[in-house]
């Protein structure tokens, strides 16, 4: 993308970068409207240091147009790609995940969701595309702009696999989202319209909570742990019958005693991914919030 701006003569602002993905996601492409755009990209001139304290290197301030007799030699440059394919096992990319983690190393490192993004692309991805910039998810994250690390997809991975997988959960937790991502990549539009019906209906129950509900009364940030294991235990009757949500209302009372729950507590005090943590959080808020949704 770096090569394609730079010939483009536009560089992408970096309050944008989320943005741009979302437009991504939604055309296949970025439209030239946006590329000049001034909203979304500047103009763009090589900015770099000199080879030495006294002397300007030669490419600052030059442009694709400009580069004058370097264009053939930028134009004719080789651009070399590693492919890296795992071909035993073929049900398990783990060692895949780690190969592309080791790699991933200078400059900005990736977080582990955007790997995952990058080996387990599908139509059920996209899904999770869209339904993050629902502005009622939005407002329970507390957070009107998508994260440029996806932070936000992982969270909607995470209550997505609780709810069809929880039963099976094992840590480490990576891997537990990764298998779940490899397992969703043959999943039929179908399955993933009606997951996104689900979730909507989800969103629907919790429109009378505050904005931030989730966010831990602390340090201010989304307690995922709570997050999913609600998602999981609201939706879960409905799922287990292939249906929508059925009427009901999450209230803050409700949420609260989830929150305040000893049992629940206790699992996030140590070990917050052991498979007994996690069973036990998915155990209370049925038990508490489950009957409400049935």
């Amino acid at each position: 993308m770096s090569i394609y701006y730079f010939v483009k003569q536009r560089f992408l602002r970096n309050n944008k970068r989320a943005e741009l993905r979302t437009i991504f996601d939604e055309h296949g492409n970025i439209p030239e409207r946006v590329i000049h755009d001034d909203a979304y990209f500047e103009n763009f001139r090589l900015r770099l240091p000199g080879s030495t304290p006294n002397r300007e290197n030669r490419f600052r301030g030059l442009s694709y147009a400009t580069l004058d007799t370097y264009k053939v030699q930028f134009e004719l440059r080789t651009i070399r790609n590693v492919i890296i394919k795992q071909n035993m096992p073929q049900d398990d990319d783990s060692s895949m995940f780690e190969v592309f983690n080791r790699l991933n190393t200078g400059g900005i490192n990736l977080t582990p969701q955007e790997i995952r993004t990058s080996m387990y692309h599908s139509s059920f991805y996209d899904m999770l595309y869209r339904e993050n910039s629902r502005p009622a998810w939005r407002h329970l994250l507390g957070n009107q702009e998508p994260d440029l690390h996806m932070k936000d997809i992982e969270i909607l991975l995470r209550g997505f696999a609780m709810l069809v997988d929880g039963h099976i959960y094992a840590p480490s937790m990576v891997r537990f989202l990764n298998q779940f991502s490899r397992k969703c990549k043959s999943q039929s539009s179908e399955q993933n319209a009606y997951l996104a019906n689900l979730f909507d209906s989800f969103l629907l129950a919790c429109k009378d909570l505050p904005e931030g509900a989730f966010l831990n009364k602390q340090n201010r940030r989304f307690n995922v742990a709570l997050y999913e294991v609600v998602f999981a235990a609201i939706c879960g009757p409905s799922f287990a019958k292939g249906e929508s949500l059925p009427s009901g209302t999450l209230s803050s009372e409700l949420l609260a005693n989830l929150e305040t729950d000893r049992q629940f507590l206790e699992t996030l005090v140590e070990g917050t991914t052991q498979t007994r943590s996690v069973r036990t959080r998915l155990d209370r808020a049925r038990a508490l919030l489950g009957s409400s949704f049935e």
